[in-house]
């Protein structure tokens, strides 16, 4: 009778009528509690019904009764890899497959469970076994390429997944794992291609979309990987990385505002993540928002207190807004901090807060010492050009200094002697100067979306015999293309008046106002002293047409304007107060200042006031337009 009762409730617990075949293997073990079949064939239904506990206790009695049952420890098993009970676990596959050495399954979840460990050796082994067994199954291949890629084989477990691939072409989760591969391989659009491939198959796929998304980030393909992080959000609203590299995506298109909400939905989702929170506070800079970032920063600090560069940041805030009461203090942790090898802040902050040009330099080399790995394109030798090739790189071809400075070079050069290339990353594509300097160069490239990796490989298949980079260590920089040495002679100008730090930048084009005799020591490069000033400027700048009157400007009638129209941060205390003793010394003066923002504004008016000098002699004058601004 048992036999029959038994047969009955497999075939309901097959049907999915779980509530009635539990009846009948209850009748069973009601009869017979030893009722190996029953025991198990009932672990079995709890397990397909979510109770995992009672599943493995009813699976684990059977075993008592018949511990030469491979199936049955094959399931005990995978319901105890369920429960993250790992070492039980791979004890039963061990058991199972001692029992039965070609056990298929067993072998590929017992190898699946060696990867999560971290014994990736002894996984592959299992997938290789199971690759022998069952060379005709799609899962164990792509296992098999999983292992390989772990322990860094992406040639070979590129194979794997084509062997998967080709026995199932419409095998979504192969595509997808395929890309980690060809990324591993440097091949980023053909991982982008597997991708969409694995998406044509499930368009839906979240884990898919999110690789894709960061695929198309890594492209430098930013606005469209906005597009693409909306895509996986729209179906996981809540993945705080999702919308943290969504916002990190429109910050590389210079829409802080928008990335600003991005991070704000991060830090929601995520309150404990450092790297959010850290975006925010960085985007929460960018829009000038000092006051706010350094409340982030904060947060940062406490939540990680080694990640780079916060610290400096902080500090930074405090300058932006001419919040001098710590300096000192700020001065010597920067210090201390670089002394011992620290990434606390970056050259350009630190330009602009320290006074020791020993310090300057050790933060230059500990900023580029993560490219310090990058491979070497020029081997040596000579090009044998009837012109010299140079070639300008930047992320500042638009409405910025550097752009209304170097203009008119490119316009000057010598085109007999010297056929000159330009190299943009940044944006302002749009714009007039950047359509002058385009049109001033005789090769231009547009290298927003390209790496690193592929704009050094351009130079050296244009064999340039010397590339200027005019930003160093100024917002938007990529370092990590002259580090790979694809240029014969490599020079720093104009951007950034401070060293690289790099030994593979050769030199750096100077006067002896900006880098005296002094200090040559402190600058890794070597130092080419221009006559007069390393600093040209352009003799077409548009000058508006209209001269304001003084009233219109905020001025006094009479008396004699001091101004200084630098960002408020290049402000010290020590020529705050220079200034401070030229109001009192000349009668009806005043002083006008750009207004960067309105906290340093504030600041400023209060150090006048302590330093006896009326506030409203301090006259703030709002960004303009640069020929206004010479007007």
């Amino acid at each position: 009778m048992n036999d029959s009762v038994l047969q009955n409730a497999t075939e309901l617990r097959r049907a999915g009528k779980f509530a009635e075949a539990a009846q009948l293997y209850a009748g069973i073990l009601k009869e017979n509690p030893r009722h190996f079949e029953a025991l198990h064939a009932l672990g079995i239904l709890h397990y397909q019904s979510g109770r995992l506990e009672d599943a493995e206790r009813l699976i684990g009695e059977a075993i008592l009764i018949n511990p030469e049952a491979a199936d049955a420890l094959y399931n005990r098993a995978s319901l105890l890899l369920r429960m993250n009970r790992m070492d039980e676990a791979l004890h039963c596959f061990d058991r199972a497959i001692a029992i039965r050495p070609n056990y298929a399954e067993a072998l590929g979840n017992r190898g699946s469970a060696l990867l999560r460990i971290g014994r990736t050796a002894q996984g592959l082994a299992d997938f290789e076994r199971l690759v022998a067994l069952r060379p005709d199954l799609p899962q164990a291949w792509t296992n098999h390429a999983g292992a390989l890629l772990t322990l860094e084989r992406a040639n070979d477990a590129l194979a794997s997944y084509e062997r998967a691939l080709a026995l199932k072409p419409d095998y979504a989760d192969a595509w997808r794992a395929r890309a980690g591969a060809l990324v591993a391989l440097g091949r980023q659009s053909d991982a982008l291609q597997s991708v969409e491939r694995a998406l044509q198959i499930e368009p839906n796929k979240a884990g898919t979309l999110y690789r894709r998304a960061d695929l198309l980030f890594w492209l430098n393909r930013h606005a469209e990987a906005v597009l693409a992080y909306d895509a996986f959000l729209a179906a996981e609203p809540h993945h705080a990385d999702g919308w943290n590299m969504r916002g990190v995506a429109l910050v590389e298109l210079r829409r802080h505002a928008e990335a600003l909400a991005s991070f704000d939905r991060a830090v929601e989702a995520g309150s404990n993540d450092a790297n959010a929170w850290n975006n925010r506070a960085n985007v929460l800079f960018e829009l000038k928002r000092f006051e706010e970032a350094a409340r982030d920063y904060e947060r940062v600090l406490k939540l990680a207190p080694d990640l780079p560069y916060v610290e400096g940041f902080l500090i930074q805030c405090r300058i932006r807004v001419c919040d001098w009461r710590h300096l000192d203090a700020d001065r010597q942790t920067l210090s201390a901090g670089l002394k011992a090898g620290k990434r606390i802040i970056d050259p350009q902050g630190n330009l602009a807060i320290s006074r020791s040009p020993e310090d300057q330099r050790q933060c230059a080399r500990i900023f580029m010492a993560d490219e310090a790995a990058s491979p070497r394109r020029w081997q040596g030798g000579q090009y044998a050009h009837d012109r010299i090739r140079v070639a300008y790189l930047t992320a500042d071809f638009r409405p910025h200094p550097v752009a209304f400075l170097v203009a008119g070079v490119f316009e000057q050069h010598d085109r007999a002697r010297f056929e000159t290339i330009g190299f943009s990353f940044g944006p302002g594509t749009d714009t007039d100067i950047h359509a002058r300097i385009a049109r001033a160069f005789e090769h231009f490239h547009d290298a927003r979306s390209n790496s690193d990796a592929e704009v050094a490989a351009l130079l050296k298949r244009m064999e340039v015999d010397i590339a200027v980079d005019l930003m160093a260590f100024t917002e938007g920089c990529r370092p990590g293309i002259l580090a790979q040495r694809p240029v014969p002679v490599q020079v720093n100008f104009l951007g950034f008046p401070g060293t690289s730090g790099a030994a593979h930048i050769d030199y750096i084009l100077a006067d002896r106002i900006l880098i005296p005799e002094s200090e040559r020591r402190f600058y890794s490069e070597q130092i080419v002293y221009l006559p007069d000033t390393y600093q040209p400027n352009d003799s077409r700048r548009a000058i508006g047409e209209r001269t304001p009157a003084r009233v219109a400007a905020g001025l006094p009638e009479q008396g004699f304007v001091f101004c200084c129209f630098n960002n408020n941060y290049k402000i010290m205390p020590d020529m705050f107060a220079i200034w401070m003793r030229l109001l009192r010394r000349v009668e009806g003066s005043v002083l006008w200042l750009l207004e960067d923002n309105a906290a340093a504004a504030a600041n400023l008016r209060a150090q006048a006031l302590e330093q006896g000098i009326a506030p409203e002699r301090l006259i703030f004058a709002p960004r303009t337009t640069p020929p206004e601004h010479l007007a």
